[in-house]
């Protein structure tokens, strides 16, 4: 029981970063050509900088998380991941220099370069973390001590021996493109007005229908890649409510940005949300209970109960657990709060 309730904890933890970061990185790839003016690119970075760096601490908690639940993975992931972790690394620490330094600057040049060195990183980071589940749901080579090494690309084919980058790693990392730009377009349409948030409305309509597109062969390359994924689903019928609130989020999204005249951002903002939501508990609940396949066979699997640490140690953690994120939820809403409603345009000051 306590190996099923830290699984969907820590499912939890992933799924907060990505849905409460998800929009500001998208905000970052449109960052490079959605704002046409000097006023509109300071708007766009208005709109996440109160929340940006906040966000991210969900990422240190779920990596601490898994650390804490499950140090097996996390020692094996961590280590044969090693390559992607620091490229990951850098491009965070890359956008927070970026952001932070853009407007204490007053040279165009530098400012120009900031922008662009800015949207560069948010859109590899966003390819990164989708190739990365990629990574998790078609396997690694694992050992038979439970460690691993992948290149960053060998033949581009999934196998017993993969790289980090092959067709179906790269669809994963198309897939979190699209949907995180499309996140930050819908965030943009919600805090910003004029002709900045009309502009966000129009592009997140072609954004959508290549969402779709690429949901569609995702779900194609996974079930060929790890025909597995499907045995959970199958024998609890019930489950397909999952895939059957992907379509439902997606629709929403169409429905509620469609209108030009009576536009609902929030609502299509937070239907953005139940997709992520969505695709991610999806893709958990295919891998469930394995942790990290294996490609060098089913026995090498890193499983939850090969991966769980003892019971004492889940039991006492889970109070702790419960404390810091009801802090960190209080936090959610303070920010949220103070900071609700539309960035205001009309300021000159940086």
């Amino acid at each position: 029981m306590m190996g099923f309730i830290w699984f969907w904890l820590v499912a939890i933890m992933i799924v907060g970063y990505v849905v409460l970061d998800g929009f500001d990185l998208g905000v970052g790839v449109l960052h490079l050509f959605l704002p046409q003016t000097e006023r509109e690119r300071r708007a766009t970075l208005a709109s996440i900088g109160p929340v940006w760096d906040g966000n991210e601490v969900w990422l240190l908690a779920g990596g601490g998380t898994l650390y804490f639940a499950f140090p097996l993975l996390y020692a094996s992931a961590f280590s044969g991941f090693y390559l992607p972790l620091m490229i990951v690394l850098w491009l965070l620490i890359l956008r927070g220099v970026c952001l932070e330094l853009r407007n204490h600057i007053d040279v165009g040049v530098w400012r120009g370069l900031l922008d662009g060195l800015f949207g560069l990183s948010s859109g590899l980071l966003t390819i990164f973390f989708g190739a990365a589940l990629a990574n998790v749901l078609r396997g690694v080579p694992l050992q038979a001590d439970g460690y691993f090494f992948l290149p960053l690309w060998t033949n581009w084919q999934p196998g017993v021996h993969p790289g980090i980058l092959d067709w179906y790693t790269v669809i994963g990392g198309l897939v979190a493109l699209v949907a995180l730009t499309l996140h930050g377009a819908l965030w943009l349409a919600l805090k910003t007005s004029g002709a900045l948030g009309h502009r966000a409305r129009s592009i997140a309509k072609p954004l959508l229908a290549a969402l779709i597109a690429l949901t569609l062969a995702s779900l194609g390359a996974t079930i060929t890649v790890r025909p597995a994924s499907l045995d959970n689903y199958f024998k609890y019928p019930s489950t397909f409510i999952i895939p059957a609130g992907v379509v439902a989020s997606l629709a929403c999204i169409w429905i509620f940005n469609r209108s030009p005249l009576r536009p609902q951002p929030l609502k299509a903002f937070l239907a953005s949300c139940f997709y992520l939501f969505f695709m991610l508990a999806g893709a958990c609940w295919g891998l469930y209970p394995t942790l990290l396949p294996a490609t060098t066979g089913s026995e090498r699997d890193i499983t939850l109960l090969r991966a769980i640490s003892g019971p004492h140690t889940l039991a006492v953690g889970l109070a702790w657990w419960a404390f810091g994120m009801a802090l960190a939820v209080a936090y959610v809403v303070f920010v949220y709060s103070k900071f609700r409603g539309k960035v205001d345009l009309q300021g000159d000051a940086h």
